[in-house]
């Protein structure tokens, strides 16, 4: 699955890796997103093509339609590719609400083999370091002056392969740049995007990942510190030099 990740570089990085050839509606500030434990039920600048435009909104993650909220159900925050296309939740949002997340990696929790009670976060990135693009669909309207209660989006996650299902049995769906783009054009089919996120995912060789200090698991904690490899946080510690 996927709970949290980071969102750090500035927006034009992300889209110079995109390289859309789509104009971009609005302003690509110079800052950096900075966001290092980007959690569930925060709004996250969200990807995604209308018309001929490219447009970053701000979204709350996590999904909940009505009928869904008068059962009583927390908002859900992934989707899974094997069902999403045609499930009564997912199935409008996989049709017309296909969308981006820009990130730089994401983070999940290993269960320790003598005790499952005891979780060892990992944090997993592209091995070139490079920009990544989780598929995600959405309802949103962004021309409302106040966001609907039900809107927001989900993540889309697939089995695990390789090495990643030694960290966990999902993985969110992460697109290439050619096929992220097409994945985010309302032109798309949504038997094409479903192909799309089967067949032209960016495969797990291509990934690597290491274990992180457990701050993580605090949402108020937002720093470089929760992106680096254990090891170098110990070498770094005043007592050791």
């Amino acid at each position: 699955m996927c709970g949290r990740f980071t969102q750090i570089r500035t927006r034009a990085d992300y889209l110079e890796f995109l390289a859309s050839e789509l104009e971009f509606n609005g302003a690509l500030e110079p800052v950096p997103i900075g966001r290092y434990n980007v959690a569930p039920g925060t709004r996250v600048l969200l990807l995604n093509q209308r018309e001929d435009t490219l447009n970053l909104d701000p979204l709350m993650w996590g999904y909940s339609p009505e009928w869904w909220q008068k059962m009583g159900r927390a908002p859900v925050i992934n989707a899974r590719i094997e069902t999403a296309a045609e499930s009564r939740m997912f199935k409008p949002l996989w049709q017309q609400g296909r969308a981006l997340v820009m990130a730089d990696g994401w983070y999940e929790w290993k269960k320790s083999p003598e005790d499952p009670k005891i979780k060892q976060p990992w944090f997993i990135y592209h091995e070139d370091q490079t920009p990544i693009f989780f598929a995600a669909i959405s309802r949103f309207h962004p021309d409302e002056k106040e966001p609907s209660n039900n809107d927001g989006f989900v993540i889309v996650t697939a089995a695990s392969d390789s090495g990643l299902l030694d960290i966990h049995d999902r993985r969110p769906v992460v697109l290439p740049p050619a096929v992220a783009r097409e994945w985010m054009d309302p032109a798309t089919s949504s038997k094409r995007a479903k192909e799309i996120a089967l067949e032209a995912v960016t495969p797990a060789e291509e990934f690597d990942w290491h274990p992180v200090t457990k701050k993580v698991g605090n949402i108020r904690n937002n720093c470089p510190e929760l992106i680096e490899p254990l090891d170098a946080l110990f070498n770094h510690s005043p007592n050791n030099g």
